[in-house]
């Protein structure tokens, strides 16, 4: 008698082109049509027909290499990135490093979730700490590995520590500072609803995440995924001694982040009085690769050595940049085929004429399928805005509320969208099939999408 095959959920890739898939056949469908646009940005009420483009097998087969040329910054980014890391962990720096944390926390590991959630969460409230976040999964996977938790714990920190912020993002201007320009309102302006919601979400990600992490150590049996799976991983009960020489490399290794961190602060658009370097991908390349040349050389590496190590550590990360292409051709293929205004004015159609509570729902609602189809917060912003803000005049609904709803669902469909390339990247990192993480999130997401509901309902009464 033959074996019954499991079914098993497709890898990252295959989700992906059948999304690309999808959206083609879709092309075929929807009704093609536009928007009229005024410097790039669409205005209310001018929507409509053009020829019908649809997408044939030519234009799928295509889709995930234009889409890697339109998010290439990003993806050098990250391949950098991997050759900074793959540097730094030939020197041993980061294995003895690991070791003394461990040691030094002595049984204190939880601390760690807290600390760094906060953390995180800070920098995605404050300018959308999102893309940035993958540099940080390679350096504190090994830490949560070795301190006897799985995959999903060092993941989840992460992620759900700056989606929590993200989610709740106070003065973000990526996400937020864009959607108000648009929406007519000033950026203070909801502000103390979105405090009070980055509060209470960050508090109950941190309890998730903690929960769970406590839940794994005591009994490593009941992980989604299993512990001590992950692409990195140190012995908890190794011990590697932290040379003067490592010290410097990982003083070199902190400074890289640090900078990286303090390149990106939109310091000025934020009132604060700190230059603003305004860097963006390119210059966090730079930074990476120099960063890496520079532990090679502190390490005594040869430029055989060096050049090789650097590479073979781009080649590790090469699959999470392939990643964040094929999703990024998921939009262009939706407006290759003029889809994308015909789905914002089919939102359009349904939010005219509601009163203000059902207007800011469905405004949250309509946001959610969007920001799949759509997982750039500030592209969706330009695209959305311009076009619902002015309906919530009508409804008696304040354009910082049309905000709140807008970037409260682009920030929570980060957390679970296979388009999400962040959010694949992070569990190509780990290791994590994708099935695993939604089993461990959904109730954190279903919880989420409750508590802003409330949240607005709460905007709309007291406002």
């Amino acid at each position: 008698m033959m074996e019954k095959r499991k079914f098993h959920m497709p890898t990252a890739y295959t989700i992906l082109f059948l999304l690309i898939i999808l959206v083609a056949i879709a092309t075929w469908i929807i009704p093609a049509g536009s928007y009229d646009y005024a410097d790039g940005i669409p205005t209310a009420g001018t929507y409509h027909l053009v020829a019908q483009t649809p997408q044939g097998v030519g234009a799928v087969l295509k889709a995930a290499f234009h889409g890697f040329y339109d998010a290439v910054d990003v993806c050098l980014f990250i391949i950098m990135v991997g050759g900074f890391l793959g540097v730094v962990m030939k020197t041993g720096a980061i294995d003895a490093g690991v070791s003394q944390v461990i040691t030094a926390l002595g049984g204190r590991e939880a601390w760690l979730i807290p600390i760094l959630m906060i953390f995180f969460g800070l920098g995605g409230t404050s300018y959308g700490m999102w893309e940035e976040t993958m540099a940080f999964y390679p350096l504190l996977l090994p830490v949560f590995l070795a301190a006897g938790y799985d995959a999903v714990v060092g993941i989840a920190v992460i992620l759900l520590g700056a989606g929590a912020g993200v989610i709740s993002s106070t003065v973000n201007p990526f996400a937020t500072g864009i959607a108000a320009g648009f929406a007519g309102v000033s950026l203070g302006e909801g502000i103390l609803l979105r405090l009070l919601q980055l509060v209470v979400f960050e508090g109950i990600a941190i309890w998730y995440v903690s929960a769970y992490a406590a839940k794994v150590k005591r009994d490593p049996s009941r992980s989604v995924v299993g512990v001590g799976s992950g692409k990195i991983h140190v012995d908890a009960a190794q011990r590697t001694e932290l040379t003067a020489r490592h010290k410097v490399i990982l003083a070199v290794f902190v400074a890289t982040f640090l900078v990286m961190i303090y390149g990106v602060i939109p310091f000025g658009e934020m009132g604060l009085p700190l230059p603003t370097l305004g860097w963006w991908f390119p210059e966090l390349s730079a930074l990476f690769l120099v960063g890496g040349i520079a532990v090679g050389l502190i390490d005594r590496m040869g430029e055989v050595e060096l050049a090789e190590t650097f590479v073979e550590g781009c080649a590790d990360l090469l699959g999470v940049a392939l990643i964040i292409g094929i999703s990024r051709g998921i939009t262009v293929l939706m407006n290759d085929g003029h889809i994308t205004d015909t789905i914002l004015h089919w939102g359009e159609g349904a939010l005219s004429g509601l009163g203000a509570i059902p207007f800011v729902l469905l405004v949250y609602l309509i946001y959610l399928p969007l920001s799949v189809l759509i997982p750039s917060s500030s592209g969706l912003a330009t695209l959305s805005v311009p076009v619902v803000a002015p309906l919530g005049q009508f409804a008696g609904v304040g354009g910082d509320l049309v905000v709140t709803a807008f970037q409260s669902a682009s920030g929570l469909v980060n957390i679970i969208t296979p388009t999400a390339a962040v959010l694949m990247g992070a569990l190509a990192l780990g290791k994590v099939p994708y099935e695993k993480w939604i089993k461990f999130v959904w109730k954190l997401f279903a919880g989420f999408l409750l508590l802003t509901c409330v949240f607005l309902i709460f905007g709309v009464v007291f406002a």
